[in-house]
């Protein structure tokens, strides 16, 4: 085996973070024309993975001037107890919250990041899957975009309204219309006997 298919091979086992973004306008900017698309990058453990819109203070950087300048970071990290690279994630915004698969951090707030995450922030969506690997001094991140929502598919959608009854028929309003004509469904037999 030569030098370069041992390479190979240790890259292959690394940790990989796959960081799957989606916008809404996504389709009319260039939101992510200065992050590394479909290209595997190799990153150091040690130093913090920032992303925000300030190219010269962040790792990753988003073109869009909505973003904070550091939105987040992920930190590296190991237990004694495993030998997996896990991460945290921690919401570096003064000026906005950061969800993370529901659970709101405020500013410099953090928390232990899950094998697959939903990450939220102004009107991005991040799904973010953790590739184990061997937990060595470095880990890949690997930059995506979707082309629908990923809480469509992981089906973490955010409720926008109050549940409605499924009553079975596409006219809903006239049944309801057609209840309220009939009047009530039950009286109360003692009523009408004290006229």
């Amino acid at each position: 085996m030569n030098v370069s298919q041992t390479m190979e091979t240790e890259e292959d086992l690394l940790t990989c973070l796959q960081i799957k973004f989606y916008n809404p306008h996504q389709n009319v900017k260039g939101l992510y024309e200065l992050l590394p698309l479909g290209i595997r990058s190799r990153q150091y453990a040690d130093v913090p993975l920032r992303l925000g819109r300030d190219a010269k203070s962040c790792t990753f950087a988003l073109n869009d001037m909505r973003v904070s300048r550091k939105q987040l970071a992920l930190y590296a990290y190991r237990t004694p107890q495993s030998p997996d690279m896990l991460f945290t994630i921690q919401n570096l915004s003064q000026r906005g919250r950061l969800s993370v698969n529901s659970s709101v951090l405020n500013f410099l707030e953090r928390m232990d990041l899950p094998n697959k995450a939903l990450i939220r922030f102004g009107e991005y969506e991040m799904l973010i899957i953790r590739e184990a690997g061997e937990a060595k001094g470095s880990f890949e991140v690997e930059f995506e975009v979707l082309t629908v929502p990923p809480s469509r598919e992981t089906c973490m959608c955010v409720p926008s309204m109050n549940p409605v009854m499924d009553t079975g028929s596409s006219g809903t309003n006239s049944f309801i219309a057609e209840l309220a004509a009939l009047g009530p469904l039950e009286t109360d037999e003692t009523l009408m006997y004290q006229s």
